[in-house]
């Protein structure tokens, strides 16, 4: 085993932060190539997810300056799972082993190093995982914490605290390949390939510049996108609830029976009412819920390309 490293970095709009995430990474992986931790063709590879400002060109000019740092240039934005998918599927030919972070430095470097030694003793991944979440208000924590708790109780099961930090093998990056979907939620495919897998606590950081790209909306639509993708536990709730209601109309049936032969056939008009609003609704959102999985097979059914890479910058000797 060569112990060759790509790190893959998804950008969108990160120019304010690129800079100094190049310098701090650059230093972490020479420092681990000093140790014979890894081979001297390990690689940074930022890949640029149609990014309006000068992401690409920093890119660039980061690859000139110094062949350790490479790019994947996508053709237009894919979001951040298709972009880190492109990244993954895009240098699996060339490593031996790929970790994945976000761009803006929260992620601890220093826990590269954890990943690195659980890889050499013969793990396929390993996750990066918060150990707390002391820095995030209540708001965010209440969120955060919130998300993978009903991710997991809709049987999109996912490692808690975990976004997507992690590494992966060669081997395990051959596993993700045979995951054709359309629809992306690498958070709950990942633990799905099966392979040996650890985990590496750590204390997640600031933002060094520039704003955050997930917030509260994104979460939701990531959320929504992962239950559907991988469940289908929330088509299960619409029959259970719907056989519920049908034992309801049942004992308002019969209510309404006693009431009637009991001669009380006027009172009841409320009750009636908001009946009729609550079923139209729950058959609204039942339709809606049907709809959401109808749109992701009809995107399937496509079979469009996940991503398409317009440019890729890397110094393979």
């Amino acid at each position: 085993m060569e112990n060759i490293l790509y790190l893959v970095i998804p950008c969108y709009n990160e120019e304010e932060v690129l800079p100094e995430t190049a310098s701090r990474l650059g230093e972490k992986v020479n420092s681990l190539i000093r140790q014979s931790k890894i081979d001297e063709r390990s690689r940074i590879i930022f890949i640029n997810d149609g990014s309006k400002d000068h992401t690409w060109e920093i890119i660039r000019a980061l690859h000139e300056k110094d062949r350790m740092f490479g790019g994947i240039n996508l053709s237009r934005n894919r979001g951040h799972q298709n972009a880190l998918l492109a990244g993954l599927m895009t240098v699996r030919e060339y490593a031996d082993a790929v970790i994945s972070m976000d761009a803006d430095l929260q992620d601890d470097i220093n826990a590269i190093d954890e990943m690195i030694d659980k890889y050499l003793s013969g793990t396929d991944i390993v996750y990066g995982v918060r150990s707390s979440r002391k820095r995030d208000t209540l708001f965010k924590k209440a969120t955060a914490e919130g998300f993978y708790k009903i991710m997991n109780a809709m049987g999109a099961n996912t490692v808690f605290n975990h976004a997507d930090y992690r590494l992966m093998s060669r081997r395990a990056l051959e596993g993700l390949a045979e995951y054709g979907e359309v629809n992306l939620f690498l958070r709950g495919i990942v633990p799905m390939i099966g392979y040996s897998a650890d985990i590496v606590y750590y204390e997640r950081g600031e933002r060094f510049a520039g704003e955050s790209k997930y917030p509260l909306g994104k979460m939701l639509s990531l959320a929504v996108e992962g239950v559907t993708s991988l469940s289908t536990k929330p088509l299960r709730l619409i029959t259970g609830l719907g056989f519920l209601i049908f034992i309801v109309s049942i004992g308002m049936l019969i209510y309404s029976l006693v009431r009637h032969f009991t001669g009380a056939t006027i009172v009841g008009w409320t009750t009636l009412m908001v009946s009729i609003w609550a079923i139209g609704g729950l058959i609204l959102l039942s339709l809606g819920v049907v709809g959401e999985y109808i749109g992701k097979i009809y995107l399937e059914t496509k079979a469009r390309p996940r991503f398409i890479v317009e440019e890729f910058l890397n110094e393979k000797e």
